[in-house]
């Protein structure tokens, strides 16, 4: 049996959510207030890769990778091996969701200067246009 979630000081937050509900035998939607509450025992799970991207129609499935280098000896190519860290399965709702804060978190480090955005079209160099 898995711990309840407990709020850390200061990361417990409030969220308003529609969630669908049958009462009373009547298709109604109901708003339900979700709070998030932290758990610090949460394992965290580093990746430097995606191994995999799959949306089957009904989950969006994506596999995080980790890449461990050989030893470096003088004279010989670099090599290693990419391991699968994580398989993270979404429904399309928080799939939908991931996409747009993604999107967001693209622009910002895009107007930072962090990122340069993709040429359009329009602006690829003579020779790369379609």
């Amino acid at each position: 049996m898995s711990p309840e979630p407990t709020a850390s000081k200061g990361n417990a937050t409030t969220a308003a959510a529609t969630a669908s509900s049958a009462a009373a035998g009547q298709g109604e939607r109901r708003s339900a207030t979700l709070r998030y509450l932290d758990r610090a025992d949460i394992e965290e799970t580093f990746a430097d890769s995606i191994n995999g991207l799959i949306f089957d129609g009904q989950t969006l499935r994506i596999e995080f990778g980790v890449t461990r280098f050989d030893e470096v000896t003088a004279s010989t190519p670099r090599t290693g091996r990419r391991y699968p860290a994580c398989r993270l399965v979404l429904p399309p709702a928080a799939a939908v969701d991931l996409i747009n804060r993604m999107q967001q978190i693209g622009a910002a480090l895009t107007k930072s200067g962090v990122v340069k955005a993709a040429p359009g079209p329009s602006e690829a160099p003579k020779g790369e246009r379609d």
